[in-house]
């Protein structure tokens, strides 16, 4: 393997196991800064390695391992110089008094749970909260970030630093919080773990459409998410629409691995039991009774899809009711962008335009792909191909998702052709 394939596998690596390896490194250190140095440490002690042994069968085991040693490495010699190692175990044993083979073999579920726990604690704002979560546990860049609450990056960034900054001085300790302290930390836990899934669901950047390390993650929080607060309607409602959206990752893309637009996929391919699961926490909610919240209403937008056999069933009516529902609960360009999705395919091409339209003046839609690509076909689809192929373009210019850029290049080749 030469330098460059080298680099590449690292790459990838960090990607998916960068926050595995970051969250037990932190519930070791109790200390966010120290856990991404460590983690840092560990990938460039992987390279120097494997550059002339050759990568292992198990380089996720062989990465956990390394990260062990190292914070052990740290934390004797921190204690050592500091001559306080008693003084540091008598007053902060979750930082020092840990089974390191369960930190490295323990649950890994658990471990990322703690660490959304910890970012998402209520000192920080709740932008801070997410952005911060969305860096340790997706493995994000700050750009990928930036894109994702359509920021500005320097902005994303002064934040990440800002709300690790608090954590630390702080002194908040990697746990989970107890059934009183969840309850003030649940809003946020829930937006970040959809936010997890939704970059394993469609990668914001990458040559990959689909990223299944990262939906699988989220559906596994989820899911230990509801047996922690098995009577909140919200996170049923967000372990719900996660089963029915992850139900369809099967069929988003083809053999070549080329996106298959929802109308376009094989539904057989759709995974039944991830539907089942998910429609029976959609009846849970029910029995629980109360006004249904954006996480329910999203899910019974995806249970509509779910229940249709063939594209030309899906109940659009309904779909585009629930987004009005939505919308007004929980207002936002993006919510106001799916619904005028809906509208067009219940109503008319013409009829979502006039929603879609005015989101080319909101300050934050400015750099979000999908807004010209929703627009493009749309336009498209009244005829005016010569309108579609520019904002196909501006998509295409737009996206850091190869696998995007090239539909959207295409869509753009076919309006050009006046089809």
């Amino acid at each position: 393997m030469d330098a460059a394939q080298l680099d590449q596998v690292v790459a990838t690596l960090w990607r998916v196991e960068s926050p595995r390896v970051i969250a037990r490194l932190a519930r070791l250190v109790g200390d966010l800064d120290t856990a991404e140095e460590l983690a840092q440490d560990t990938f460039l002690a992987a390279i120097e390695k494997w550059r002339t042994e050759g990568v292992p069968d198990n380089p996720g085991a062989w990465l956990n391992r390394t990260a062990k040693f190292l914070a052990i490495d740290r934390l004797r010699r921190r204690d050592s110089r500091r001559s306080k190692y008693q003084q540091v175990a008598a007053t902060a044993p979750e930082t020092v008094e840990h089974d390191l083979d369960e930190i490295v073999d323990g649950d890994l579920a658990d471990d990322l749970l703690g660490l959304i726990f910890m970012s998402c604690h209520p000192i920080l704002s709740p932008d801070a909260r997410s952005a911060l979560t969305l860096k340790l546990v997706c493995g994000l860049t700050t750009t990928e970030v930036a894109r994702a609450f359509l920021a500005p990056e320097a902005t994303i960034a002064q934040r990440i630093v800002r709300a690790k900054r608090t954590l630390a001085a702080a002194n908040i300790r990697f746990e989970l919080p107890d059934p009183s302290g969840r309850r003030a930390r649940l809003d946020a836990v829930r937006e970040v773990v959809y936010l997890v899934f939704n970059e394993g669901h469609a990668a914001s950047s990458g040559d990959q459409w689909v990223r299944r390390d990262l939906a699988a993650e989220a559906l596994r929080l989820g899911r230990m998410l509801a047996s922690l607060t098995p009577d909140d309607t919200e996170t049923l409602g967000l372990l719900a629409l996660i089963e029915l959206q992850a139900s369809r990752i099967n069929a988003r893309t083809g053999p070549d691995g080329q996106p298959v637009l929802l109308r376009d996929q094989d539904r057989t391919r759709w995974d039944r039991l991830l539907i089942r699961r998910g429609l029976d926490n959609l009846d849970r909610i029910q029995a629980l009774g109360g006004s249904p919240g954006p996480y329910a209403l999203q899910a019974a937008i995806a249970a509509c899809h779910a229940r249709a056999t063939t594209a030309e069933d899906t109940d659009w009516a309904r779909i585009a009711a629930l987004y009005d529902g939505l919308a007004q609960i929980n207002p936002s360009p993006v919510v106001e962008l799916n619904r005028g999705v809906a509208t067009a395919e219940a109503f008319g091409p013409q009829a979502g335009l006039d929603l879609v339209l005015p989101l080319f003046e909101h300050p934050g839609m400015g750099e979000y792909p999908l807004l010209p690509a929703v627009a493009g076909d749309l336009w498209c689809r009244l005829g005016d191909h010569a309108q579609a192929r520019e904002l196909f373009l501006r998509a295409a210019s737009l996206t850091q998702n190869t696998q995007d850029r090239s539909v959207m290049q295409q869509r753009a080749a076919t309006c050009a052709a006046g089809h």
